[in-house]
């Protein structure tokens, strides 16, 4: 996924229904809300509950730095 793709303006989290940021590589969305990440594989974000991670406070640094999307 690229930062400029449109469906980051419409993609939101399935537990809180609240904007995603994609990450630097864009391997993967982050929402800052409930500390979880949700992988995107070959392009697809895989956005079902049980798809998110929660994240290390160690990861939650580095991701901090990420620009805001809305």
């Amino acid at each position: 996924m690229r930062p400029d793709d449109p469906l980051l303006k419409i993609l939101v989290c399935p537990l809180d229904k609240g904007p995603l940021i994609l990450d630097e590589p864009g391997s993967a969305l982050y929402n800052p809300r409930l500390r979880r990440r949700y992988p995107v594989i070959d392009g697809i974000p895989q956005l079902l509950p049980s798809s998110g991670v929660p994240i290390s406070d160690q990861e939650l640094a580095a991701l901090s730095t990420l620009p805001r999307q809305h």
